[in-house]
């Protein structure tokens, strides 16, 4: 067994940067130095840390006094300023990779860029992010976390430990849905180095070990990115974790290791690998007469040399293929009839490639096998079941990679990363090829029998990677064409509502082909969204608007299904007309009334009231039930006038007001008849009086 370390493993410039200034800070301060949550995920530092006297704290509220270390993660900004306002020194180690990806994200905020994230939302790094941007960004994991939505302008940045293919499907997303996206590459150049190295080294072994914290993610990553090449990976934390079973003597061994992991944790792992390969050799080492045990049974030389030539005359030779019939089963393996003398033999590991407890899990009395033989030795034939379902296997797979062929097989179990599958050898199918769907929970498929495609084949290194999402591919292509050559523009069909986005609904009009319901084709009157008038699992009549085969891209039409109401709006209503209606919506210059559905008038809002208006919500609202009076129609162009002034009851109505100037005349004129009616009578009493004097001094 030999050992291979990939050329960058371990200790990152961060982590190696955050330790040392917490050692610093031990050796300085004493024993008040904490650290806000585990300083880096790897438990064998954290215990060092703890005895050095560093403990650890979840919050900044847990320290009265001391010294409180930010680790390379980072946090929330608010968080520094809690902990310097309570009087605490801080050791700020937070990673300069991680400190830029703070200033990227806030540029994009500035800039009106929608800040997204790739990474995990729960991850401490990426709960730092969050913070330094007041929470004003989301979070994905992969493209199916954005639910087919569509952007205006986005800003994408990465969690420094994030995978750079993840990063490159998201992009790819947004390239396509976004009107403007702008992209900083923010994985570190470490992440990168450290996971293409176990990428290559993957490629040249047998299994890889990775070693770090299990709670790490870029530990986690490591693991995924191997599984992904190799099905025999495992994850590791300590040395005394390894399990002899897993390797065989002639196996190449890969090794790599989390940003978290120090250099004497690796030097652990491998010093206790070699142990186990010299504890092996000498478990094998074969038996002579000094060290044999004593033995019952024993065969007699001269039954020994009788055996021997009954085999030589058998003829049969290493590697030869064998039809055998299994005639009895112990818990050591299989006994069959390979049609000699002599039994043959078929020991417990030989019959399968998986870990089996009995021979009865594969086969059973009676039943015809095929086998390889392995060899003779001492009178006993031995063979390989294993070796000749391989044998078959290979030859199967390769002819069905050539022709792409489909066939079925058997889901045997769930592992990290995916499924594996029973092919007569171990074929492993990855999460993102299980389905065209992202599927949350891969252990309902475990037992299940699903059709596969080769999706990749290494002979040399047994590697076997099969896809189901190939086949649902294949076969979904194979019912747009169906439903391409059998539908045209202008049918109605029956559909399924799948799903619903901000702008409209996905369709499936048969097969699984799904067509696009816009939200603007849903209704003739106005819809705010598409939830409003059909939900997910409705079934609706729809009409095809159109068809683009070159893109695969069917639109669909709600509104159409039903008569356009406004082709009798001219014969339904009349000018002048007074109808009811419910304000929709509230404008600038006046608000829309509807009428019925499908119908809406404007109100301008000089026809709101008698009196002048400023601003239409004075008058009305939203949900409004009003009475209007219908001004004009123009169904040629979609138009009704309203007026909720006119439509006023006359008992409503105010009494028109007098302007000032005329008060003011009227008043003269009614001065004016007042000092004429008074002038006149005081004359006429003067006249009567004078000439009564007159007759008085005549007489």
């Amino acid at each position: 067994m030999k050992i291979f370390i990939a050329e960058y493993a371990g200790f990152c410039f961060g982590v190696e940067r955050a330790l040392k200034k917490t050692e610093t800070a031990i050796k300085k301060n004493g024993p008040n130095v904490y650290t806000l949550g585990p300083l880096i995920h790897n438990p064998q530092v954290i215990e060092q840390l703890k005895k050095s006297g560093a403990e650890i704290v979840d919050s900044v509220s847990e320290v009265d006094k001391g010294t409180i270390v930010i680790r390379s993660h980072g946090v929330d900004p608010k968080i520094i300023k809690k902990a310097k306002a309570a009087g605490l020194t801080v050791v700020d180690a937070t990673c300069p990779y991680v400190k830029r990806v703070h200033e990227f994200a806030k540029l994009l905020l500035e800039q009106g860029y929608l800040v997204v994230i790739v990474g995990e939302k729960n991850h401490p790094e990426v709960q730092g992010l969050l913070g330094a941007i007041d929470n004003q960004g989301i979070v994905v994991l992969g493209p199916e976390d954005f639910e087919g939505k569509r952007f205006d302008k986005v800003g994408v940045v990465a969690q420094t430990t994030q995978s750079q293919k993840i990063l490159k499907d998201c992009v790819a997303y947004l390239v396509d849905t976004a009107r403007e996206i702008r992209v900083f590459p923010t994985i570190c150049q470490a992440t990168e180095s450290r996971q293409s190295s176990a990428i290559e080294l993957a490629k040249r072994v047998d299994v890889m070990v990775v070693v770090g914290g299990k709670e790490s993610g870029n530990t986690r990553r490591l693991y995924e990115l191997c599984l992904d090449v190799i099905p025999r990976v495992y994850l590791i934390e300590r040395p005394d974790e390894l399990e002899a079973d897993w390797f065989n003597p002639t196996d190449n061994v890969g090794l790599t290791a989390g940003a978290s992991t120090p250099d004497w944790v690796i030097e652990g792992v491998v010093e206790r690998m070699s142990e186990m390969e010299k504890q092996e050799l000498q478990e094998n080492v074969p038996v002579t007469e000094e060290n044999s045990a004593p033995v019952t049974d024993e065969v007699s030389e001269e039954d020994q040399e009788v055996m021997m030539q009954d085999l030589e005359q058998s003829q049969l030779k290493k590697g030869e293929v064998l039809e055998v019939t299994v005639v009895s089963i112990d818990k050591e393996g299989v006994y069959v009839d390979v049609g000699q003398k002599e039994e043959g033999f078929i020991p417990l590991r030989e019959l399968s490639y998986r870990y089996i407890e009995s021979p009865d899990a594969v086969v059973e009395i009676g039943q015809k096998v095929n086998v390889v033989v392995d060899k003779v030795e001492e009178g006993k034939i031995y063979l390989s079941k294993k070796d000749a379902d391989q044998q078959t296997a290979w030859k199967f797979l390769t002819e069905a990679k050539e022709e792409n062929k489909v066939f079925s097989a058997s889901v045997v179990e769930k592992v990290k990363g995916g499924l594996l599958v029973d092919i007569g050898v171990r074929g492993f199918v990855p999460a993102s090829h299980v389905s065209r769907q992202f599927v949350e929970d891969l252990d309902q498929f475990v037992g299940q029998t699903m059709d596969f495609k080769v999706l990749e084949l290494e002979t040399e290194r047994k590697n076997v990677v099969l896809s189901h999402r190939l086949v649902e591919e294949d076969e979904l292509e194979a019912k747009k064409k169906e439903v391409f050559d059998n539908l045209e523009a202008g049918q109605i069909v029956e559909g399924i509502v799948r799903r619903i986005t901000d702008f409209g609904a996905f369709v499936d009009i048969g097969s699984g082909v799904e067509g696009l319901l816009h939200v603007s084709e849903m209704a003739w009157s106005r819809v705010d969204h598409p939830s409003d008038v059909v939900a997910e699992g409705d079934t609706v009549n729809v009409k095809i608007l159109s068809m683009d085969k070159e893109r695969d891209r069917i639109s669909l039409g709600l509104k159409q299904t039903k008569a356009d109401p406004w082709t009798e709006v001219e014969n339904k209503y009349q000018v002048g007309e007074i109808i009811e209606g419910t304000v929709t919506r509230v404008v600038d210059f006046g608000c829309f009334v509807k009428i019925e559905d499908g119908i809406e008038g404007l109100v301008h809002i000089s026809q709101l009231a008698h009196h002048r208006v400023a601003t239409a919500s004075e008058v009305v609202k939203p949900g409004d039930v009003v009475k209007v009076k219908i001004l004009n129609v123009d169904a040629e162009k979609r138009r009704i006038g309203l007026s909720i002034r006119d439509a006023l009851p006359e008992s409503e109505k105010p009494v028109k007001p007098v302007s000032s100037k005329r008060k003011e005349a009227r008043q003269n004129v009614r001065e004016e008849s007042k000092e004429e009616t008074f002038g006149t009578t005081i004359g006429s009493q003067f006249s009567q009086l004078e000439e009564l004097k007159k007759k008085l001094e005549g007489n």
